[in-house]
């Protein structure tokens, strides 16, 4: 079985579930809450593991109880957290996630900049098999995939929303782009998600998607830009779908199937998140998965 080292955002995220988005000051009664570990590449690495494969965490979090408590939910899902980076007198990530009935959110976010300062050296990918990166340490995200170019290895980039210079800084150093509609947008001009993909795979010359959630994800192979239409579902929580797909992305893509099924298992991954409340906790395992598509057919 071979192994994806995620690497970048790691937060104690608390998700309160309401009837709908507050729209002034007051008290709120929420119709659930959860308390859970994530963050773009903990969420990635912790999907994986779901799904069949086996991941590793390159991530920072202070030297705190909230810290002890991330890297104990994470390893608890069967992701080797050996590589997390404990900041001594740092206060570990942490949001409040606001979210309605359709699953529209109002996230508010806290990293401490001493959590995000550049790694000194490039991590050990001795047993890796892949790079996998969001945006949220770009210093780190950097040494990750130039170590995953050197060493022959794909280097997956999840490029989602972030400063232009960022997205530009690292679109360049990844063998494989897998950025949302809104950052691909940003970065090219484009008008539409299909537009977007066109020229971002003229531009970077390796493999190219853009995910727009119920509109799909568009794909390049060869010289041509394919579409895959998303499942049918009803969403009740959008959070942490995007790092299931990329989860769903990087098992398929390790295990050397066709595009088109990399890009359907990935999807359907995501869909079945969306129907389950709770972030990353509804990622669903790959008998889940492989079930949904059977259906699908």
């Amino acid at each position: 079985m071979r192994r994806i080292l995620c690497v970048g955002a790691l937060t104690m995220d608390t998700i309160f579930r309401l009837d709908r988005l507050p729209d002034g000051p007051g008290k709120v009664i929420p119709l659930d809450a959860v308390e859970v570990a994530e963050g773009m590449a903990a969420a990635q690495a912790a999907s994986i593991v779901r799904l069949g494969g086996k991941a590793a965490l390159w991530a920072s979090a202070g030297n705190d109880a909230t810290g002890d408590r991330l890297v104990q939910q994470i390893s608890g899902e069967g992701v080797d957290c050996s590589r997390v980076r404990r900041v001594a007198g740092s206060r570990s990530g942490f949001s409040s996630i606001f979210m309605d009935r359709s699953g529209s959110t109002m996230i508010v976010p806290r990293y401490d900049p001493t959590l995000m300062a550049p790694p000194e050296a490039a991590p050990d990918l001795r047993g890796i098999d892949a790079v996998m990166t969001d945006v949220r340490w770009p210093g780190a995200a950097a040494l990750a995939l130039g170590a995953a170019k050197a060493a022959g290895v794909p280097g997956i980039l999840d490029a989602d929303m972030a400063a232009r210079d960022v997205l530009d800084g690292l679109l360049p150093l990844a063998t494989h782009v897998v950025a949302s509609e809104s950052a691909a947008k940003l970065v090219t001009g484009a008008d539409t998600a299909e537009q977007a993909a066109g020229w971002l795979a003229v531009s970077h010359g390796g493999f190219v998607a853009v995910t727009a959630g119920a509109d799909g994800c568009w794909w390049s192979e060869g010289d041509g830009i394919r579409h895959s239409p998303a499942p049918k579902i009803e969403a009740i929580d959008t959070l942490a779908a995007g790092d299931v797909f990329h989860a769903g992305f990087a098992v398929g893509l390790l295990e050397g199937w066709p595009m088109r099924n990399v890009i359907a298992f990935a999807s359907a991954a995501a869909a079945i998140k969306c129907t389950r409340f709770g972030g990353r906790l509804g990622a669903p395992s790959r008998a889940e998965v492989e079930a949904f598509l059977v259906k699908a057919r």
